[in-house]
């Protein structure tokens, strides 16, 4: 397996070219835009496999990136329990584990735009008639099953924390030679 021992200021020129890949079918999604223009991110709308963001670093000769490069990790952003909850309906529910089983192999993370997510689902304060210990067991299930994470944040929070998430993600991967 070839891959490149880049210096850190290869990888600081690498990181300023790291691209926001959003899927074609997000939508409502007007207060990562903003930030992510605010910080200057480049941003590029294609369809997704699985999840709502993805990330890729661009081709570049120079540094030895001879096509761009793709990383397989994911972010799946939800509004809160709601979403979630009509999410894991009998009628829906399908779509919704069928994303969980195409995002296995990657790394895979659900972002909640509600910071009381959790507190939420024990006091049963949402409008399914979804009982607050069959959720939470239901949703611990498919966290284990599938191998993600549910990291529940305000509105706010969501562009910068997907825009670290992948930024220190590729970062990491650049330093210890995975490309």
């Amino acid at each position: 397996m070839i891959h490149y021992k880049y210096t850190d200021k290869e990888i600081e020129a690498i990181l300023k070219t790291l691209t926001i890949v959003i899927d074609t079918r997000e939508k409502v999604n007007g207060h990562v835009l903003k930030y992510l223009q605010q910080k200057s991110i480049p941003v590029k709308i294609q369809k997704l496999d699985h999840g709502d963001y993805g990330c890729m670093i661009p081709a570049n000769p120079e540094l030895g990136i001879q096509r761009d490069l793709y990383m397989n990790t994911f972010i799946e952003r939800k509004n809160g329990v709601d979403e979630i909850t009509g999410n894991l309906q009998k009628d829906t529910q399908h779509a919704f584990i069928n994303e969980l089983i195409r995002a296995q192999g990657s790394r895979f993370v659900l972002f909640v735009e509600e910071p009381d997510f959790d507190e939420k689902i024990a006091k049963g304060d949402y409008r399914s008639k979804y009982d607050p210990k069959a959720l939470k067991g239901r949703l611990e299930s498919l966290k284990a099953k599938y191998n993600f994470e549910i990291v529940p944040m305000s509105k706010q929070m969501i562009g910068h924390n997907i825009l670290h998430r992948f930024y220190y993600q590729a970062r990491h991967f650049l330093k210890t030679g995975m490309f």
